[in-house]
């Protein structure tokens, strides 16, 4: 099939984006699996080969923004924390991290972070702050978190407690890449108090159909994904204290409900404060 490319603006209206809609973007696969309409032919065709592989992929799918809201909603009423990390964006849909935050706090701050220049162009275009807060957006990689470091520290105060959101986004960082000292180095840079929140694909939740979903995604997406097990999973949270109920099925983390705890979920999720 030949190259479709689109071109949208970006950050800088004088310096546009390519957007190769020829292979599949994990960001926009996820957006589809949402019901949201930010994505391509080849985005859908693509959810779709998952769907017959997984079935349960869109419950995942769901579960994890469920998730993404209950870890916000417990850092900023429970923990305190007003200022958060948020890397691996995603393309926005509802409760995103800083409106569930300043929901509770209007004065939260957060500063987004993604390597897709057209999310970032998505999340200026409809993220809109609470008056008494701040949202920011980084146009960073994960596999540089030093620069994710310096950069966001000219917004947030690193001497204050910050939850550091990484909702998955650590599959795509490959195992020779070292993806448990990158979340060490980002965690380093926090003062105690922070926390860490974090989910992640599993590989030994229904561990056939991920094996067969990873087989038939890779070739497919323009960013290859690797799942991990729970014990790989658990290792991000290393030296740092879980809060309940540990690293469980991102699911049975703190539900609002029976209905939400009984999705099946085919993540692992956690969160956990540095001391």
């Amino acid at each position: 099939m030949a190259s479709e490319w689109n071109r949208e603006d970006v950050a800088a209206p004088d310096e546009p984006a390519l957007i190769d809609a020829s292979a599949a973007h994990f960001a926009r696969v996820y957006d589809y699996w949402l019901g949201g309409k930010d994505n391509f032919a080849v985005d859908r065709n693509a959810a779709e080969e998952a769907k017959q592989a997984f079935p349960n992929i869109a419950k995942s799918a769901r579960a994890n923004r469920a998730f993404l809201a209950r870890a916000v909603r417990f850092l900023a009423e429970e923990a305190g924390i007003r200022q958060f990390l948020d890397i691996g964006t995603g393309i926005p849909t509802k409760n995103n991290t800083h409106e569930v935050a300043q929901s509770v706090a209007p004065q939260s701050r957060v500063v987004y972070v993604d390597n897709d220049p057209v999310i970032l162009a998505h999340a200026r275009a409809l993220l809109a702050s609470h008056e008494a807060g701040a949202i920011e957006y980084l146009d960073a990689d994960l596999r540089d978190p030093q620069q994710i470091v310096n950069r966001a520290g000219q917004v947030l105060d690193f001497s204050q407690p910050v939850g550091l959101m990484l909702m998955t986004v650590l599959q795509h960082i490959d195992d020779e890449d070292h993806p448990h000292k990158i979340v060490a180095t980002l965690m380093s840079a926090l003062p105690p108090g922070s926390y860490l929140a974090l989910s992640h694909p599993a590989r030994d939740i229904s561990p056939a159909a991920m094996a067969k979903l990873a087989d038939l995604l890779n070739p497919l997406m323009s960013e290859r994904i690797t799942f991990r097990t729970r014990a790989a999973v658990a290792g991000f949270f290393g030296g740092l204290e879980l809060a309940e109920p540990g690293v469980v099925q991102a699911s049975k983390w703190r539900p609002d409900s029976e209905l939400e705890a009984a999705s099946p979920a085919a993540l692992w999720a956690g969160v956990a404060r540095k001391r």
